[in-house]
């Protein structure tokens, strides 16, 4: 029946923890921004501390989406002098290169979602090795692998090509989120383990998770130069153990009620059959991916950029029309990251110019001051891998604190190298230890399979697996690759 009334709505509720999340960040930007510069720093140094940290303060409180913190964080800093417009500091990082290379990534990586050859390498994978939990487990590890090199986005991965695999195998073997007995007889298992197994494999590559270029220009500033290569080569061998412990390990820890997953293979078969032989789009998606492999590991012989092998990619995609502009167009985690990227790349280079960065690197120094560097860098290293509970993006920890962690540790005596490539892993390897640590934790989590008590206590006993791997193979394997040089003395 109609009506020449005006339909009414209801007015939205107001959230109330945007006014105290709010107030908080206020609160502790104007505590930092009134104290006077320590010597060596510029008057706007504390400045632009104050407005950085109420910034990655909204990024752990999210008041706003994160897209909005960054650009409030932005427009503050360039009311206040912090950041100068006219003298290009305060959008230095939107011309950033590893900010680009970022975005460009996001753009290939949507490549393997739109063409199916993720899905598709996923599917292969569960009929080769479906038949037990354990070996899907193995399957979508070995599919987290090979995608992670060309995909930024480990919440891509993790939440568009494993997961849905991962529900769908499942829910056939009758494991719903619907009682505590039927998510344990399989979906818990799995999900679990592929929030373990996606920090893994994004520790491994330069360009498998968003954050980590961030790492490397930061090493940089340090004098530290990471390579595509040098990075992949340091990681391959606590990579792969720890690929192989995970889903093992996994089982002792939270095992799974089904033993047996017989018609898991058959249902990849036929999903398979489905998709038929692999499209035009699909073989010009894997020679794409091939040629950026090749590109990224001998770039720095060869002088070729990373940004630039990855414009080149996004060319060959646009002009196969495997990719179009309107799939980049509505890629919004893309457009989401230039920003938000580009607006804290710029506030850590501004901090560092303005002597910011040098003297909290001194503080920090001073605290493990005359320790050996093997005693102070194992404390800066735990405390940098269990102080992730406060955040919820592996990024804005590294934004935040890398630097200072790593100029600290090579302040002690470690090894440049070594101090900068095992920080940056770590920026990974903490990406599972809440259900909020990270994108793909959040999205397996949102999957019902796995309760927060649950998760705390097992994610807890699985990184003091991961740490034993990486400290004792990772850090033999990049001695013997002489990524120890340096050092000082290791016990004084």
């Amino acid at each position: 029946m109609e009506t020449d009334q005006p339909a009414t709505q209801s007015s939205p509720r107001f959230d109330t923890s945007f006014l105290w999340k709010f107030a908080v960040m206020v609160a502790v930007a104007l505590a930092i921004y009134f104290i006077p510069p320590p010597a060596g720093v510029d008057p706007r140094g504390m400045h632009m501390l104050a407005i950085f940290v109420a910034t990655i303060l909204g990024l752990i409180l999210q008041p706003l989406p994160t897209p909005s913190i960054a650009i409030i964080g932005l427009a503050v800093a360039m009311i206040t002098g912090a950041m100068d417009v006219g003298e290009g500091e305060a959008l230095a990082g939107f011309a950033n290169a590893t900010v680009l290379l970022i975005v460009a990534a996001f753009f290939i990586a949507d490549g393997f979602l739109l063409t199916g050859l993720g899905r598709r390498i996923a599917l292969i994978f569960v009929s080769w090795i479906g038949k037990s939990p354990l070996g899907i487990a193995y399957g979508m590890a070995v599919t987290d692998l090979v995608l992670a090199p060309a995909t930024p986005s480990n919440t891509a991965r993790a939440g568009g090509v494993v997961y849905p695999i991962i529900r769908s195998i499942s829910e056939v073997q009758g494991s719903t989120p619907d009682s505590d007995e039927s998510r344990r007889k399989l979906g818990s298992y799995l999900t679990l383990t592929a929030a373990h197994v996606n920090v893994i494999t994004s520790a491994m590559f330069v360009t498998a998770m968003a954050g980590n270029p961030v790492a490397q220009e930061a090493a940089a500033g340090l004098g530290v130069e990471i390579t595509w290569g040098g990075w992949a080569l340091a990681a391959i061998v606590p990579g792969i153990l720890s690929l192989l412990a995970v889903p093992w390990v996994m089982t002792l820890l939270y095992r799974p009620t089904a033993t047996h997953t017989p018609d898991a293979p058959e249902m990849a078969r036929t999903e398979l059959r489905k998709m038929g032989r692999m499209s035009h789009g699909e073989m010009i998606m894997a020679g794409t991916f091939v040629l950026l492999l090749g590109l990224w590991i001998a770039g720095s012989s060869i002088g070729v950029n990373a940004t630039a092998a990855a414009f080149v990619g996004i060319a060959i995609l646009l002009l196969t029309r495997v990719l179009t502009w309107k799939d980049m167009a509505r890629n919004a985690s893309a457009w989401n990251t230039f920003i938000f990227f580009a607006v804290l790349v710029g506030m850590a280079a501004q901090l560092n110019t303005l002597g910011v960065i040098d003297w909290i690197g001194s503080v920090v120094s001073g605290l493990v001051g005359g320790m050996p560097w093997v005693l102070a860098f194992a404390i800066l290293s735990l405390v940098y891998f269990y102080v992730h509970y406060l955040f919820a993006s592996n990024t804005a920890q590294i934004v935040a604190m890398y630097a200072v962690f790593v100029g600290a540790a090579i302040t002690a005596g470690a090894p440049p190298m070594f101090a900068a490539l095992v920080f940056g892993f770590i920026g990974n390897l903490f990406g599972a230890l809440s259900h909020y640590a990270s994108g793909p934790s959040a999205v397996i989590y949102g999957s019902g399979y796995v309760k927060v008590g649950e998760w705390f206590r097992i994610a807890f006993a699985m990184s003091i697996v991961i740490i034993l791997i990486w400290t004792i193979t990772g850090g033999a394997w990049m001695y013997v690759l002489g990524m120890w040089e340096g050092a000082g003395p290791p016990f004084g």
